[in-house]
């Protein structure tokens, strides 16, 4: 199994990152325009709709201001089974998210497609928190024929 990992650090308290991560209307202004499902509770199903189909995420886990994690319920093949998770802590002025989309199955073409787009989509939850603007589908940058 591979992983896909990132660390972005954002200047803001670690609670307003976790609001932005457990809100419909948070994860629709960084990641996808069409969102909607219950994000705030255990259980809850999440589902992202992009001009190229979608995924639907169950809540795993809520640990206010630490921690969320998403289990990949449906959605493309090499997706479905993956968990996304987000692990917060305060370093000085900055909330550290470690990124994980972990289980991929190999390091097949898309995976290496969605690395580049899980870092696009991490400085658009940077500036959402930051300045009140992201930058989610369908006004995220395009990197290829797959979007």
């Amino acid at each position: 199994m591979v992983d896909i990992l990132h660390r972005v650090g954002i200047k803001s308290e670690p609670d307003a990152v976790y609001a932005a991560l457990t809100s419909v209307e948070g994860l629709a202004g960084w990641w996808a325009n069409d969102t909607r499902g219950v994000a705030d509770e255990l259980g809850g199903v999440v589902q992202f709709r992009f001009g190229a189909g979608g995924f639907d995420m169950k809540v795993r886990e809520l640990t206010p201001g630490k921690r969320v994690s998403w289990e990949v319920v449906e959605g493309p093949e090499e997706w479905v089974g993956t968990h996304v998770e987000w692990d917060l802590s305060q370093a000085e002025d900055y909330t550290i998210i470690l990124f994980n989309h972990q289980g991929w199955k190999e390091p097949v073409e898309f995976m290496h497609h969605c690395s580049t787009k899980w870092a696009l989509f991490l400085m658009s939850l940077k500036s959402l928190v930051e300045t009140g603007k992201g930058a989610p589908d369908p006004h995220d940058v395009k990197i290829d024929n797959w979007n």
